[in-house]
C-alpha cells in the first residue's frame, strides 16, 4: 500500500514533466522542422530516488542517459513509464485482494531462499568421516541420510518453482513461485524487458524469468550430484563403521566359542542320558532346520552380494556424467547402471539384514534414474535437431545448385535456411552438441541472408 502512494507521487511529477514539454513545444522559438532536444537528460533525474527505477541495470532498458534525446521521444517515454505505473498499481490491488495469495507470500517470507538454502546443503556435504570412531560414524551417516530426505523435499520444491513460472498464464501465480524461490531474500518487480519477459531483482542482483528456470534446472542437476555424493560418504563410513565392530566383537566370539567348548567337553551322566534319549528328536527336526538355515544364508548372502553389486553400479554412473556436458552414448550407459542398479536393489528380500538400506537407496536410485531418463531425452532431441538441420542444409544447396535461376528453387533453399537456423536456435546449451550448433549458425544465417538478397533482386 506504501508503493502504491509511491508510485502514484511519481506519476504526478511525469504528467507535470509532460505538460511542459507540452509548453515548451509551442514556444514560437522552436521551429516546425527543429528537433528539441534536453542536453544530456539522465533518467534518474525523472524519478524519485526510493522509487527503485533508476539502478544503472534498469536505466539501460531505458537507453543510454548520455544520449541527447528529442521532447517528442521524451514524452512517449512518459507514457510508457505511467503506463507501467498502473500496472504496478493493478497488480498490487490483485495481490491485496486475494487473501489465499496473501498468505502464501507470508508464508514463502518465513524460509531461505532457494540459493542460500542449496549453498547450506553443499557445506554439510563436506565431511570428515571420524575415522576409528563408531559413536561419531552412526552420527554421520545418520546426518546424510537426513539431509538426502531435505534434499529430496527441495528437489520437489524446485519442481513446483519451475512448473509454477513456466506452465501457469495468470501473473500472480507465476508471483508464487517467485516467491517460493526467493523466499526471505524477496523480491521487486522491476520492469518488462523488450520481449514482455518479467525483470525481477532480488537483493541487487537482476533477473528474467528465464534466468530463474535456468537456475532451477541448475540446481536439479546439483542436488542429484549431492545424493550420489551422500551415498558414497554413507558407503564409506558404514564400511568403516563395520570394520570398527568386527574388530571390537572379535574378542568376544572367541570368548563364547571357548565357553561352548569347554560345555561339550564336561563329561556328566546327565548330559550322556540327554543325548541319547533325545538323538532320534534331533534326526527328526535337524534336517528341517539345517534346511531352513541354509535356504536363510543363501537368500541373505544373495541379498548382500546385490546390495554390493547396486552400490557398485550407482557409482559407476555417478561417476560417468560428472562435469557434463557429455555425448549421448555417455547419459545412456549411466542410465542403463542406474536402471540395473535398481532392479537389484528391488530384487533384495524384506526378511534380509540390508532390506531396509536397499529400500531407502532404492528411493535415491531412482530419482537419479528419472533425473538422467531427462537428460537422455534432451540429448536425443537436440542430436536429432542438429542432424534434421544439417540434412536441411545439404537440400538447400542442392536446390540452389540444380535450379540456380529458378525462383521457385531459391524459395525452396530460403525456407530450408530458415527451417535449419530455428532447428539449431533451439538446441539447449547444456547439450554436448550445442558448441556444433553454436559453430553452425553464423553460416547457416548467411547462407539465408544470401539467398533472401537474391531473391528479393
Amino acid at each position: 500500500m506504501e508503493q502504491i502512494i509511491l508510485i502514484n507521487n511519481a506519476q504526478e511529477r511525469l504528467r507535470n514533466i509532460k505538460k511542459v514539454i507540452a509548453q515548451e513545444l509551442k514556444f514560437d522559438r522552436i521551429n516546425n522542422s527543429a528537433i528539441a532536444t534536453l542536453p544530456r537528460l539522465s533518467v534518474a533525474t525523472l524519478f524519485i530516488p526510493n522509487l527503485g527505477l533508476v539502478d544503472p541495470a534498469i536505466a539501460e532498458k531505458f537507453g543510454n542517459s548520455e544520449t541527447k534525446i528529442s521532447l517528442t521521444d521524451l514524452q512517449s517515454k512518459i507514457d510508457v513509464w505511467i503506463e507501467w505505473g498502473y500496472f504496478l498499481q493493478a497488480i498490487a490491488t490483485d495481490i491485496l485482494s486475494d487473501i489465499q495469495l496473501v498468505n502464501q507470500l507470508n508464508s514463502d517470507i518465513i524460509n531461505l531462499s532457494i540459493p542460500k538454502e542449496f549453498k547450506i546443503f553443499n557445506n554439510i556435504f563436506k565431511l570428515d568421516l571420524g575415522w576409528g570412531k563408531a559413536n561419531i560414524l552412526r552420527h554421520q551417516i545418520e546426518k546424510i541420510s537426513d539431509c538426502q530426505k531435505q534434499l529430496l523435499q527441495l528437489q520437489q520444491k524446485l519442481n513446483y518453482i519451475f512448473d509454477t513460472i513456466k506452465n501457469s498464464r495468470s501473473l500472480l501465480n507465476i508471483l508464487l513461485g517467485v516467491s517460493a524461490f526467493y523466499g526471505k531474500s524477496g523480491f521487486a518487480l522491476e520492469w518488462l524487458d523488450d520481449d514482455h519477459e518479467l525483470i525481477i531483482s532480488s537483493e541487487g542482483k537482476f533477473q528474467e524469468l528465464t534466468d530463474i528456470l535456468n537456475d532451477c534446472d541448475s540446481f536439479q542437476e546439483q542436488i542429484a550430484a549431492l545424493i550420489i555424493q551422500g551415498d558414497t560418504l554413507s558407503l564409506q563410513a558404514e564400511q568403516a563403521l563395520k570394520k570398527i565392530e568386527q574388530e571390537s566383537s572379535k574378542e568376544a566370539i572367541i570368548s563364547q566359542k571357548i565357553g561352548i567348548l569347554s560345555k561339550f567337553l564336561t563329561p556328566t551322566i546327565l548330559r550322556s542320558a540327554l543325548i541319547i534319549t533325545s538323538s532320534l528328536l534331533i534326526l527328526t527336526f535337524g534336517s528341517l532346520k539345517i534346511r531352513e538355515q541354509s535356504l536363510s544364508l543363501t537368500q541373505e548372502g544373495s541379498a548382500i552380494t546385490n546390495f554390493k553389486s547396486a552400490q557398485k553400479l550407482g557409482m559407476e554412473a555417478a561417476s560417468l556424467v560428472q562435469k557434463p556436458p557429455h555425448p549421448l552414448k555417455v547419459w545412456q550407459q549411466a542410465q542403463n547402471k542406474w536402471h540395473q542398479a535398481i532392479i537389484l536393489l528391488d530384487s533384495i528380500p524384506h526378511k534380509t539384514s540390508v532390506y531396509d538400506q536397499a529400500k531407502n537407496k532404492l528411493a535415491y536410485y531412482q530419482i537419479n534414474y528419472k533425473s538422467i531418463s531427462q537428460r537422455v531425452l534432451i540429448e536425443k532431441k537436440a542430436l536429432a535437431n542438429l542432424e534434421s538441420a544439417q540434412k536441411l542444409a545439404m537440400e538447400a544447396n542442392l536446390f540452389v545448385r540444380n535450379s540456380p535461376h529458378s525462383q521457385l528453387s531459391r524459395q525452396q533453399a530460403q525456407d530450408k535456411w530458415q527451417q535449419a537456423i530455428n532447428l539449431l536456435q533451439a538446441i539447449p546449451e547444456s547439450t554436448f552438441v550445442s558448441v556444433q550448433a553454436k559453430e553452425m549458425l553464423p553460416i547457416y544465417k548467411t547462407n539465408y541472408a544470401a539467398i533472401s538478397q537474391i531473391y528479393q533482386y
